[in-house]
């Protein structure tokens, strides 16, 4: 599938059209579809990737995920009850480690 397809159809799925795409990117009038018959700059396929929430793979087509990366997602920290934590040689209180689990966990108290 060609990447103008593939812009059509994944806006189509995000409930915009091509001309609110374009507008919601900051181009100038008609810009994605002169992309038909050209091929744009790699700063304008990005901006396109970025206002869609798919990776800039998916939009040239290598690939069929559309998701973006997840090399710069959050990943989940997981903290056992038996893991030993020191600090500068001394063991943390265990009341210091559950601060630490809270603040981890952005103050939710939650186990």
């Amino acid at each position: 599938m060609a990447m103008f397809d593939r812009i059509k159809e994944i806006s189509k799925k995000r409930g915009l059209s091509l001309a609110q795409l374009n507008d919601k990117a900051g181009f100038k009038q008609n810009v994605i579809y002169s992309w038909k018959s050209k091929k744009p700059s790699i700063d304008k396929v990005n901006t396109v990737a970025d206002v869609l929430h798919v990776s800039v793979d998916y939009l040239l087509g290598k690939t069929d995920d559309p998701e973006p990366s997840k090399k710069n997602k959050p990943t989940e920290v997981d903290l056992d009850d038996d893991v030993i934590m020191t600090f500068e040689g001394r063991p943390i209180p265990p009341e210091d480690i559950e601060l630490m689990k809270r603040l981890l966990r952005g103050g939710r108290n939650d186990k």
